[in-house]
């Protein structure tokens, strides 16, 4: 079974330093059909002005995983961290207990374009934790590569959660197979260009959830190149 969400179905909020579109219901956005999927219960996408950002402010009880697609964010938190995230990289703050933390766009010039994912925690008031990880942007091209999972390997950050978080960059023409596990679903995001999934077109913004089948098909489309995120979900 697919479930198509289209990209101008999502909603929509523009405060002039922010503009925002929300996957799912978030902050004045409710939409009683899309709270979440499973454990995935953020997925915003948003172009931030430069200089501007979110100030201090607080989480708890949420795995928070952000993905920088142009520009540089400039993080800093009540742990005491102070960092910029890229592209290429994978930030995640496991929020438990409660974590402060401020993002902003580091450059005075240049337009911060990131995505934000909160997925929810397995159990609650844990000790919270940050990571943050690089990786060669060949680990993604025609291939999933692993970004977040329930455990730490193979360069990919662990979430308190039974959930895997791909990205994967793919040619014109290109196709990947991926296997479903019993009980399991995926949430497929189109973050740039044109990607088939199970046959069905989709295009930057949209996506599309699978649930019971034991694979899909990923194919890219007219595009030189895009790029996806896959979650798999229990």
């Amino acid at each position: 079974m697919i479930q198509i969400r289209r990209s101008e179905e999502r909603g929509h909020a523009n405060h002039g330093w922010l503009d925002t579109y929300h996957t799912f219901s978030f902050a004045d956005y409710y939409d009683p059909k899309f709270i979440g999927f499973r454990s995935l219960r953020v997925l915003n996408e948003d172009r931030v002005a430069p200089g501007e950002g979110f100030g201090m402010h607080g989480h708890r009880d949420m795995e928070i995983l952000t993905y920088v697609l142009e520009g540089s964010l400039a993080h800093q938190d009540s742990m005491g961290h102070q960092q910029a995230l890229g592209p290429n990289e994978i930030q995640c703050m496991s929020a438990g207990t409660g974590v402060r933390h401020s993002e902003f766009n580091a450059s005075k010039s240049d337009r911060l374009h990131f995505l934000q994912i909160w997925i929810e925690p397995a159990t609650t008031g844990t000790k919270p934790s940050y990571e943050q990880i690089r990786f060669d942007p060949e680990e993604k091209k025609n291939k999933l590569k692993l970004l977040a999972g329930p455990m730490s390997t193979n360069g990919a950050s662990r979430v308190n959660q039974d959930a895997h978080v791909f990205i994967a960059e793919l040619a014109k023409g290109t196709e990947i197979l991926y296997n479903l596990a019993p009980n399991r679903a995926t949430w497929v995001h189109v973050v740039r260009g044109q990607v088939a999934v199970k046959g069905v077109p989709l295009h930057t913004g949209d996506a599309a959830a699978v649930g019971g089948e034991d694979h899909l098909v990923l194919a890219g489309g007219d595009a030189e190149s895009s790029e996806i995120l896959l979650f798999d979900l229990t």
